[in-house]
């Protein structure tokens, strides 16, 4: 096991899990070493720390290691309670609340998005559809999460928030990359709006892809589905 109280993340810099935990660490304010896997070529360690699932990400804390990112996020804020802002709230119906909107945006809408990446044609017009509906339903349903005042500070986000970024940031390069309009600011006003302070945090855009590096991402990812 990694000793001591060194915090370690492993994963990818350019995956949506992986972001989700180390915005977390950012937000609450935790020193931590960043261990960058190569999926293709896993590492003794990952495999060892996740021996059920064999992906990232997993933070290592104390040596014990904890896997999922949902899960990470949930430890992460139990683990530092004393540090930076509360990520789920104390309440037990708004606690359920968050996690059950949580769960949509991270299973269903992640799904919803991920398929718009690897169709073409008309199954990509039914999947864009897809996406465009459940976002809708999560804009619906998630009214009364969203900010009353805007979001100037990190110390005003919480799990919802970083999981919508890890699922919806980068609409601007799929939109480029795939030709699929996602969010529109008239159809989705709140969600538009909430995302984009969200991405202009100094702490989100120091560890995001810039578009520049997202929108080749995307096209590498594009070719390698096309291959396969």
């Amino acid at each position: 096991m990694e000793g001591g109280n060194i915090v370690k993340l492993h994963g990818r810099r350019n995956s949506p899990f992986s972001f989700r935990v180390e915005l977390a660490l950012k937000i609450k304010s935790i020193p931590y070493e960043f261990v960058e896997e190569d999926l293709n070529n896993k590492s003794e360690l990952l495999l060892k720390y996740n021996p059920v699932h064999k992906k990232i990400p997993v933070l290592v804390h104390n040596g014990s290691p904890i896997s999922e990112s949902l899960v990470i996020l949930e430890y992460i804020d139990e683990a530092w309670k004393d540090n930076g802002p509360q990520l789920l709230p104390k309440d037990p119906y708004s606690r359920a609340q968050v996690r059950f909107w949580t769960s949509f945006l991270a299973q269903r809408l992640f799904m919803a998005t991920r398929q718009v990446l690897v169709t073409e044609g008309e199954a990509q017009e039914k999947a864009i559809k897809e996406a465009i509906d459940t976002l809708k339903i999560a804009e619906e349903g998630m009214l009364e999460f969203f900010p009353t005042t805007p979001i100037t500070s990190e110390n005003q986000l919480g799990v919802l928030d970083i999981v919508i970024c890890s699922v919806l940031g980068s609409y601007k390069a799929i939109e480029e990359v795939f030709g699929a309009k996602l969010i529109d600011p008239e159809r989705n006003p709140l969600v538009f709006s909430w995302l984009e302070a969200i991405l202009n945090l100094p702490a989100v855009k120091e560890i995001r892809l810039t578009h520049e590096e997202t929108v080749t991402f995307l096209q590498i990812l594009r070719v390698n589905w096309k291959v396969h």
